[in-house]
């Protein structure tokens, strides 16, 4: 099993805030920008927007799960950053994990 390297400061998540690519979509966000390492970092932030801790907590565990499942078909070098949307916490893993695969695609970093 791969390990997750996850993002921790917040001068990397500003570093892909500003100079990464943004793709939408009604749920999830996603941040991407190559690093200088051949390490996949990820990095996934919830605001107090989506609602109270168990709905945050929520949304962070179903990113992270749909992540682990896509982690084999990522390239190397990458930082990822996806930021939970309201929508996040009322739908199933399923849909995020369908959500998060076209994402990477249109990203240019999934590997078929």
């Amino acid at each position: 099993m791969n390990k997750i390297i996850t993002l921790k400061k917040n001068k990397e998540f500003n570093r892909l805030y500003s100079k990464g690519k943004a793709y939408v979509s009604k749920s999830l966000i996603l941040y991407v920008l190559p690093n200088r390492s051949c390490e996949k970092r990820i990095g996934i932030t919830t605001s107090k927007k989506i609602g109270k801790a168990v709905d945050r907590n929520r949304a962070r565990r179903v990113i992270k799960e749909s992540y682990r499942e896509v982690l084999k078909n990522i390239k190397p070098g990458y930082d990822l950053v996806f930021v939970a949307r309201k929508k996040t916490t009322r739908i199933k893993s399923t849909k995020v994990l369908s959500i998060m695969k076209e994402q990477l695609k249109e990203a240019g970093v999934f590997i078929s």
